[in-house]
């Protein structure tokens, strides 16, 4: 451990097991080998446009279903369902459970909406279900699979980075900004946090950001097109 001294302070050199400063929780659903419903809490996730890159143990359920079936839904929880969240930790929808997981005390539950105390709905675009009472739902489907640490031989195989694209996403009436359409109101989502295996909630806003200059309408991408055109093929599927 070594410490260095700055005009503004000291940083001290540390060695953390674990790298998580703090990101949302998401339930990702998706769809089992017999058609039924997976659902796993994780939190290594991040967004880009319409783009979320999940990172996953490759021994997973999780991660098997994505592979085979290339579809997800994303999941979010508000600060209030922490104990359904919870529930689902030291979970597992592989079975046997895979060794890593037995030694941190996973266990396999086969129903995991029913253990949460969660309830399933039918998705629009893809085949796993939505979280009924999550107030965020984002359809999603497999654009491409990254290896992680590859490099190094211990870890190699272990962990892989899933692109998926949203293609419908999905709000509570409660949490959108008045006076607008698409726009989710900050004040009003309180996402759920993990940070260092602690739950946590968001606390008041600080200040506007400079970036809130920005109409967010200037960040829409091409993908906001492309997931409308899938939804209309789906709603006239349905039609039919």
């Amino acid at each position: 451990m070594s410490t260095e001294n700055g005009a503004l302070g000291a940083h001290t050199a540390i060695e953390p097991g674990i790298l998580y400063f703090g990101t949302p929780v998401v339930l990702l659903s998706t769809r089992n080998e017999d058609g039924s419903a997976n659902l796993a809490p994780m939190s290594s996730a991040f967004w880009l446009g319409w783009r979320c890159m999940l990172g996953l143990g490759a021994r997973s359920q999780t991660a098997r279903n994505l592979v085979r079936e290339g579809q997800v839904v994303l999941n979010l929880p508000d600060d209030g369902m922490a104990d359904a969240v919870d529930r689902l930790a030291l979970t597992t929808g592989r079975d046997p459970v895979p060794e890593g997981k037995a030694a941190r005390g996973y266990a396999y539950v086969g129903d995991k909406f029913g253990r949460a105390g969660l309830t399933a709905v039918p998705s629009g675009t893809v085949l796993p279900p939505r979280v009924a009472q999550c107030p965020v739902a984002m359809e999603a489907v497999l654009e491409a699979t990254h290896p992680l640490a590859e490099d190094d031989p211990e870890q190699r195989g272990g962990i892989l980075v899933f692109e998926v694209r949203v293609q419908r996403v999905l709000v509570h009436e409660d949490i959108r900004l008045p006076g607008t359409g698409d726009r989710i109101d900050p004040d009003r989502w309180r996402p759920l946090i993990m940070s260092f295996q602690q739950l946590y909630g968001l606390g008041p806003r600080v200040r506007e950001s400079t970036l809130a200059r920005i109409p967010e309408r200037m960040y829409r991408g091409p993908d906001i097109d492309r997931a409308r055109s899938v939804l209309a093929a789906a709603e006239a599927g349905g039609a039919a």
